[in-house]
């Protein structure tokens, strides 16, 4: 797949998309938007990749959405929004871990796209901030994702005032997992894929489901949908192998052969 807006690099199972527009602060145009929805498609459709990793090129991760996009003799529409939303979604759905690690201004849409990770691996030097009220338009589903990490107040503060959230903030606040020096992001982000291990990929699927919902329906109901997704689960080859383990071990908890 030809890319202008992306790089694609895969090694050892880890696929990392790199934003490639480092004159733009990465900004997030709509050419970009339709690129990382196809990836995405790819990725999950080849599935040879356990890991997604998303940079930023330079020294910014992105600074949000390009206002060039908009004709200034045009009536805006909401439909570039809506194209972006789903591509957040479809990241937030991929069969495998999706990592963000983060350097530098992380603002706006490069906020929720970080929020859309599984793990955000960010440098000392980084800093969060969703700007567009201060702009006179909305954070997107931004005003969604971010009070499931840090609290209805604390989101409301940052979402109205466009408040930028420096690096030792966003961690103690729960925003970035593992905070780093510049210079150890590379080592970081390793770090972090190998806290994953093996992980099945079906197993990270439903769990990040269940954990979404979670925020979202009543006990019964959330009930209904874990006994769902945990009877997919174990039918899958990885419990019933775990299961012959156990026995051939006679063990509670058996030891991978």
């Amino acid at each position: 797949m030809e890319l202008q807006t992306l790089q694609l690099e895969r090694s050892g199972g880890i696929a990392t998309i790199t934003l490639n527009r480092p004159d733009k602060g990465n900004a997030i145009s709509m050419l970009m938007v339709r690129e990382l929805e196809r990836l995405c498609r790819q990725l999950d459709d080849e599935a040879t990749d356990r890991i997604v990793v998303f940079r930023g090129s330079g020294e910014t991760f992105c600074s949000g959405i390009d206002l060039l996009d908009f004709p200034p003799d045009e009536k805006p529409d909401v439909r570039g929004f809506s194209r972006w939303e789903r591509a957040c979604r479809t990241i937030e759905r991929l069969p495998m871990v999706t990592i963000a690690a983060i350097d530098g201004e992380c603002a706006g849409g490069g906020m929720q796209l970080a929020l859309t990770c599984d793990a955000r691996v960010a440098t000392n030097r980084s800093f969060y901030h969703l700007h567009e009220v201060r702009d006179g338009f909305l954070p997107g589903m931004g005003t969604f994702r971010l009070a499931k990490f840090i609290g209805l107040g604390r989101a409301r503060f940052f979402g109205m005032t466009g408040r930028r959230m420096q690096a030792a903030e966003a961690e103690i606040l729960g925003v970035i997992d593992h905070l780093c020096a510049a210079s150890d992001l590379d080592e970081a982000v390793k770090t972090t894929v190998a806290a994953f291990g093996d992980i099945h990929p079906d197993a990270i699927e439903l769990v990040r489901r269940l954990f979404d919902e979670s925020f979202e329906i009543a006990y019964e109901n959330f009930l209904g949908c874990f006994l769902a997704a945990q009877n997919r689960a174990i039918q899958t080859d990885a419990f019933k192998s775990l299961i012959k383990r156990a026995h051939e071990q006679g063990k509670t908890r058996p030891r991978s052969l």
